[in-house]
Order: C-alpha cells, then sequence, then structure tokens
C-alpha cells in the first residue's frame, strides 16, 4: 500500500485543509503513517504568515537533502506554495509538487502525475471555487469539526500575505454550510468551528443573501450541535449583530478573538487595518455591554515599521483598557508582495525582542488575576483529552479557556471508558496564567 505523512503549520485554516488532503489520499488508496521515514510521499502543508514558519518548512525538506530521501516523493502544500510558486523547485529540488489550498480538489489528478513519474507538478490557480468541494475529509477529532465558510481575503494589510496566497473572498452559499452541519451533527458531532481569513466577511452568494450573523444563528440552531465558534474575526466587518446572537443563543461560544494588532491609531493607518482605535473600542464596548460574560482574544505585532515608544505605549494601554484573556503576540516580520516592504523606520531586532518580552510579561499579569478571580466558581468543560503525567483530564471551557480537572469516580480511561467528548460541570480550585484546574462535578 502507498503511504504518506504529513506535517501541518499555521492555524486551524491549515488544519482543517490538512484534513481535506487526507481524506482524499485516503480514498486514493494511501495509508497515513506517524513518521516521515516510513512514507513513500512525504507532505508539508505550510504557513507564511511569518518568517519562522517558512524556515521551519525549509529546515524540514534540507533534513532529507542528502541522501534520506531516496524513493520518496516530496511536497509542499498552503501558503508558502503559493507564496514562492515553481522557485521552491530550485531551493528544493527533491521537491516534486507545490499545491496551493485552491487546488486540493484536484489532487487526485496531481497524484496521477507523481505516480507517472512527473517531478514537477503544480497546482497553483487561484481562479477557482472548488476550495470548499474536497469530497473527502478526514476528520481529526471525533467530536468537534471545521467548516470552512469563506476563503481568502480583500483587506489589504500592509504585512501581511493572505490576498496573494489564498486569493480574493470567495463565501460558500449558506445552504451548503448548513447541509454540512447537519450531516457532522447526525454523525455525533456536537462542537462546530466556523473558520475564513475574515470568517465576519462573509456574504451568502446565493439569493437568501445572509451575513455571518444571521449564518451564526442558523448553525446554532442545527439539533444535536452543542457548540458553535468562529475565527478569524476582522474588526471592520464584526457587527453588533453578532454580538446580539452570542447573547440570544448559549449554543454560540461567548467567546470572541478580535485581532487589533496595535493600539495606535497612527500604527494602525500604517498597517491599512481600516479602523482606529476608538473604532476598535467601539466594538470592545458591545461586548462588555453583553449580559453574556464574552471573553475577548486578540492579536498583537510589535515593532512595526515606524512603531515609536509612544505607539507601543498605546498599545500596552489597550490591554490594560480591555483587559484580554489571552493574546498571540508576535514581532514584525518582513514578508514578500507586501506593502510593507517599502516603508521606512524599520524597527531594530533587539529592539522588537525588547517590545515583545515587556508585552507578553504585561499581559501575563492581566491574565493571572483575571484567571484567579474564576477560582471558587463553576463551568463546563468540553473533555478533549486525559494527561497521564498530571492525572487531569484536559478540558476547554465555551469561553475557550483551558480546564484541566479530576474526576472523583474516574482517575484515568479505563476498560475503554472515557471522558473525551463529553461535557463536565467543574468547580474551579486553581488558576494559573493560562489554564485553570478544578474537580468534576458531574459530566453528561
Amino acid at each position: 500500500m502507498k503511504t504518506f505523512y504529513i506535517e501541518t503549520f499555521g492555524c486551524q485554516m491549515n488544519a482543517h485543509d490538512s484534513e481535506k488532503v487526507i481524506g482524499t489520499l485516503v480514498s486514493e488508496g494511501y495509508s497515513q503513517v506517524a513518521e516521515p521515514e516510513q512514507a513513500d510521499l512525504i507532505l508539508y502543508n505550510t504557513c507564511s504568515i511569518r518568517d519562522k514558519a517558512e524556515q521551519k518548512v525549509f529546515h524540514r525538506l534540507q533534513q532529507f537533502k542528502k541522501g534520506h530521501g531516496k524513493g520518496k516523493v516530496f511536497g509542499v502544500l498552503g501558503c508558502v506554495a503559493q507564496q514562492e510558486g515553481e522557485r521552491i523547485f530550485e531551493r528544493a529540488p527533491h521537491v516534486s509538487l507545490v499545491a496551493g489550498s485552491a487546488s486540493y480538489a484536484k489532487l487526485p489528478q496531481m497524484l496521477v502525475q507523481l505516480e507517472s513519474g512527473d517531478r514537477r507538478v503544480t497546482g497553483l490557480s487561484l481562479d477557482t471555487e472548488e476550495a470548499f468541494d474536497t469530497p473527502f475529509t478526514r476528520r481529526d477529532n471525533p467530536h468537534r469539526a471545521y467548516i470552512t465558510i469563506i476563503e481568502g481575503c480583500d483587506k489589504s494589510c500592509a504585512y501581511c500575505v493572505v490576498p496573494f496566497t489564498r486569493g480574493p473572498e470567495r463565501s460558500r452559499t449558506s445552504a451548503s454550510v448548513l447541509k454540512e452541519a447537519r450531516e457532522l451533527a447526525s454523525m455525533g458531532y456536537t462542537e462546530i468551528q466556523l473558520l475564513g481569513q475574515n470568517v465576519n466577511s462573509y456574504r451568502d452568494p446565493s439569493p437568501a443573501a445572509w451575513d455571518f450573523a444571521r449564518l451564526l444563528r442558523a448553525v446554532g440552531e442545527v439539533d444535536g450541535i452543542r457548540r458553535v465558534r468562529f475565527t478569524t474575526s476582522h474588526p471592520r466587518d464584526f457587527v453588533k449583530d453578532i454580538v446580539d446572537a452570542i447573547e440570544e443563543n448559549p449554543v454560540l461560544c461567548n467567546h470572541v478573538h478580535l485581532p487589533v494588532q496595535s493600539g495606535s491609531t497612527e500604527v494602525l493607518r500604517r498597517m491599512q487595518r481600516l479602523y482606529t482605535r476608538d473604532d476598535y473600542l467601539r466594538r470592545i464596548a458591545w461586548m462588555k455591554a453583553a449580559r453574556r460574560d464574552i471573553s475577548i482574544t486578540t492579536d498583537i505585532i510589535v515593532g512595526f515599521p515606524g512603531e515609536t515608544e509612544a505607539d507601543f505605549e498605546q498599545t500596552l494601554s489597550l490591554l490594560d483598557e480591555v483587559q484580554y484573556d489571552s493574546l498571540f503576540s508576535f514581532k514584525y516580520s518582513r514578508r514578500p508582495n507586501t506593502p510593507a516592504l517599502t516603508l521606512d523606520d524599520q524597527i531594530p531586532e533587539d529592539e522588537k525582542s525588547r517590545r515583545l518580552t515587556f508585552l507578553q510579561e504585561h499581559q501575563r499579569a492581566i491574565q493571572i488575576r483575571r484567571n484567579s478571580g474564576l477560582v471558587g466558581t463553576f463551568d463546563q468543560a468540553f473533555v478533549e483529552g486525559y494527561n497521564q503525567a498530571t492525572g487531569q483530564w484536559i478540558g476547554r471551557t465555551t469561553q475557550n479557556r483551558t480546564l484541566n480537572f479530576i474526576h472523583p469516580l474516574q482517575a484515568g480511561p479505563k476498560d475503554g471508558e472515557t471522558l473525551i467528548g463529553k461535557y463536565c460541570n467543574v468547580r474551579i480550585t486553581r488558576a494559573g496564567p493560562n489554564s485553570l484546574a478544578g474537580e468534576a462535578v458531574d459530566c453528561v
């Protein structure tokens, strides 16, 4: 039997893309293996948002350069493939397949080319609506599933390669999204996460013409679905109706990831983010005023060209004002094909590192304080795994907090019985900056 290995870099979109690739390969008679040494076909599904992720991919390829890859076929998929195109063949001559995410529906044809001995197979067209239509998807989790509702991006953020690697925005019809959600519910999935580069930019191309809030409400009404999440939102397209939908239906998780990138309006202008600090805070105010306690998380880039110390201080003050529950923070990384490449006033690397460290320490203190306030309360955890070393079940709350807990009657998986996939009510007894701990009261 033909074997394959796939390694995924990047976000949930990439993880779900890999599920599509795996499903297609299995349907074509391939068997997945755990180690690249065991595989006939080695695939790297890549991310190019930051330079470090791109470097990891070429490092992996370099490991096979001298003899170790003999008899194997290598492929680079995803954003780095779309960004670099056929240049990858020059940089890594042992690569035979270069394919972007919009071409995965044509993977069976590309496999035929590879199997016939073609050593330069490409799938790089972005002019397609087929990105959603891979007929086989192998879900990695039997309880939680991803649904891509929109691909690509029409924004022009100065630092971002997504418009070049994922193409323009293309939304699925609301009917196709709901059909997939109902099918997943009938198969026993209880949590669904709606995905898109800018998920709330969704615009139904069918005559129904639903916006994102309408679609969110409808998915939340599918029988059998207990939790609905979505990521990632763009502040420009985040409307109050989304908050209203979350208020109305507890199935819709009370967590919003709303990337701000900077607390300085001037930096936001240079980033071409299409909103000001005040615009962003208006959206935060909608969530703070909601009857449900909505957890808010974000992304921050430090050291964008021209960012002054005063600009950085405004980002720190935004953290204090919003009180985020967590954030992803990064140093600005120069990316090809982006407007920021031509900007003056590049920030020295050591200064970017200093700012990043200070920002993370500042946010860590906020998270310790906020999480400590939850000790003594109760929350429901969707159980995702078990940590043998600590003897704790690993769960996630509707606000997307990690909640590790012990169960008085089930210290671990026994005789095939498990809590994974169940929902446990937990009394929170301890808190750290990145997770909570507690004791289960009951599980269903």
